[in-house]
């Protein structure tokens, strides 16, 4: 017999060899049911994986996100099995089939070049697959024999795969009726299992994502356990097509995008409003919350590269160039920069903690296929904080840092998760100090009795952090904060306070970020009101509407009147009918228009026509004007009432 403890720490025993889900099923039918996966000791695999230790166990569900990517995988396999059925006549060679967030995908090389029509036949001979419920068994080959086998399918993608492996490599494949495919796993137990799938769109796509290689057909689809489930989701990517930041960006006059930069954002005038009113924000915020701004170089020698870690670990993702004939490099990250200002002084404990902020504009090299809008770019500004602490200041000052985060998340409305993340394969530094910092930020999460996941192996490669996900109006999540605890880069750059004791000591250090792109988080907000800002961050606040040209005098006193208490205001004086020019005003999703004409002159008032709304009302100027501002001052979001 081995013992099993479960999740919730409950031991039971169980006799050696027992698979996972003949296990589960001795005392749960339901959970069973719902499996997908599993993890023995931390580590992902089938439902049909031996027990035959001593093991500590994790059953996953489609509640997990390693049991969707276990049940989407499959729907890849199936997927390429479908096509294999199909398309017997066209040399169809399979490259890779992964599952990825929200669904999978399968890069395949074949004669016919497929269109979006093609997609349903594929799905409808998938949806056979799954009707046939076949089973997915795993077995395992040497190298040369799985060598062998796929030569002989004529795969030679998969060739190519195998043999990049170690010569003593076992090579794992996964069988389901006639078709044998490469892979790791892990899957679910069975085709059955994917009950309610779709196929989204074909792509190109390079193999190996190296553009000298061939260009091979991509083909994207998701799958859910149950089928309202997947309703819901095609319907929120309907609802977040309508949203596209880029669609809006330029509806809007928000920003563009051009060939001579690409990943390289330009804001226009509209942009720059809603932009300058986040920094304001922020500025108020961090003043409060006991920050001093600093601002760093964009650019720095190599051996501050090199003494940071980042000339070693992140060089790949930055820009270069060459001063007085010595190497430089265009800032990645601002922290070895702040560093640099915390040198200029001693220090004492009696400042801490220290808190320094930074609007610094940083540069990372994007692969060009990866650049999408605002969202994914190569130069953009990053809303830092670097904060000195005493060991046993930390977990206070992350407390009072998720204070600032609640703050500025619920002025948008935005509700967040946590992440734990932890040490990376290419960090640096001792097990103790990784130990001793992921520690700290575990206490702090628990403490403040905040749920969180543990994301392995995520962390940055000088700490582990605490994301913090956003979740939008549409039920969409945004990575955005962070807060990264460093007991190393101090370390690097010989960082030393004076103690109570009177000798000198290494401070500990907090990186964090709230917004964590200006840029990204623009994005994230066109998206999240659909371009329908609330007014404090609406590039334009109101639009006056005379009826006709003897109304226009009017207008422009009442223009003048709230300019002059920083309302962002226009006329629109065109000789258009009264109608064309609110529904224009809609459009571009202005707050407030107010239609002006004898009426509104004679009782001194203003028709209030608010966005999204279908009847108006008549006011005071005065009211109106007293009212914007209450709601400018307020930050009230329109989305939450």
């Amino acid at each position: 017999m081995v013992k099993v403890t479960m999740k919730d720490g409950a031991v039971k025993e169980v006799e050696e060899g027992v698979s996972v889900l003949e296990f589960v099923k001795n005392f749960s039918n339901s959970l069973a049911k719902k499996a997908l996966a599993a993890k023995i000791d931390r580590k992902t695999c089938d439902l049909t994986t031996p027990i035959t230790t001593d093991s500590k166990l994790e059953i996953l569900t489609f509640d997990d996100e390693d049991g969707r990517w276990a049940l989407r995988h499959t729907a890849s396999h199936i997927l390429a099995q479908a096509i294999k059925r199909l398309y017997k006549d066209q040399n169809v060679m399979l490259a890779i089939g992964p599952a990825i967030d929200n669904g999978f995908y399968y890069d395949i090389d074949m004669e016919r070049q497929l269109t979006e029509s093609d997609l349903s036949d594929i799905e409808k001979e998938m949806k056979k697959i799954v009707k046939e419920n076949l089973p997915l068994v795993r077995s395992e080959l040497p190298r040369a024999d799985a060598i062998k086998l796929f030569q002989e399918k004529g795969e030679k993608y998969k060739v190519e795969l195998i043999e990049d492996l170690p010569e003593d490599a076992t090579i794992s494949l996964y069988t389901q009726g006639e078709f044998v495919d490469l892979c790791a796993g892990p899957h679910v137990v069975s085709t059955g299992k994917v009950k309610a799938l779709k196929l989204q769109s074909v792509n190109g796509a390079y193999w190996r994502g190296n553009e000298k290689n061939k260009m091979l057909q991509r083909i994207y689809g998701t799958a859910f356990e149950k089928e309202d489930d997947l309703k819901n989701y095609l319907h929120m990517l309907e609802e977040a097509a309508k949203r596209d930041h880029r669609k809006l960006g330029k509806e809007l006059d928000i920003f563009s995008l051009h060939e001579e930069g690409p990943g390289f954002p330009f804001f226009h005038p509209n942009g720059m409003i809603i932009r300058n009113e986040l920094i304001n924000y922020w500025r108020e915020v961090h003043r409060r919350y006991g920050y001093q701004e600093i601002k760093t170089p964009m650019i720095l020698n190599r051996a501050l590269w090199e003494r940071s870690g980042h000339w070693d670990h992140y060089k790949e993702n930055m820009y270069f160039t060459v001063i007085d004939d010595v190497d430089y490099a265009v800032k990645p990250m601002n922290c070895p920069g702040g560093m640099l200002v915390y040198n200029t002084h001693p220090h004492s404990y009696r400042e801490f903690p220290l808190r320094y902020c930074e609007l610094g504009i940083v540069h990372r090299h994007e692969l060009s296929g990866a650049l999408h809008g605002l969202f994914r770019v190569r130069n953009f500004t990053q809303d830092d904080a670097h904060l000195y602490v005493t060991p046993n200041q930390i977990e206070e000052e992350i407390q009072r840092t998720i204070n600032l985060f609640d703050e500025v998340y619920n002025t948008f409305h935005l509700k967040y998760t946590a992440e734990l993340s932890t040490r990376p394969e290419n960090s640096m530094g001792s097990d103790e100090i990784w130990e001793k910092s992921t520690q700290a930020l575990q206490n702090a999460l628990e403490n403040r009795g905040l749920k969180y996941i543990i994301n392995e192996g995520d962390g940055a490669f000088y700490g582990p952090k605490i994301d913090f996900h956003l979740e939008d109006s549409i039920g969409r999540t945004w990575q955005c904060g962070t807060i990264q605890l460093d007991m190393m880069l101090p370390e690097k750059f010989d960082l030393t306070y004076v103690g109570e004791d009177g000798e000198k000591h290494r401070p500990i250090m907090l990186h964090r970020v709230v917004y964590g792109s200006i840029e990204r988080f623009i994005g994230i907000l066109i998206e999240n009101y659909a371009g329908a800002f609330p007014t404090w961050l609406s590039p334009v606040q109101v639009k006056i509407l005379p009826i006709t040209d003897k109304h226009a005098d009017y207008a422009y006193e009442l223009k003048k009147k709230m300019f002059e208490k920083n309302i962002r205001v226009e006329v629109d004086d065109r000789n258009e009918k009264t109608g064309y020019k609110i529904r224009e005003a809609q459009v571009k999703k202005i707050p407030y228009a107010l239609v002006v004409g004898d009426k509104e002159i004679e009782d001194n008032t203003v028709n209030v026509r608010r966005y999204g709304e279908k009847d108006s009302k008549t006011v005071s100027a005065d009211e109106f004007i007293a009212n914007i501002l209450k709601e400018i001052e307020e930050k009230e979001d329109r989305i939450s009432e």
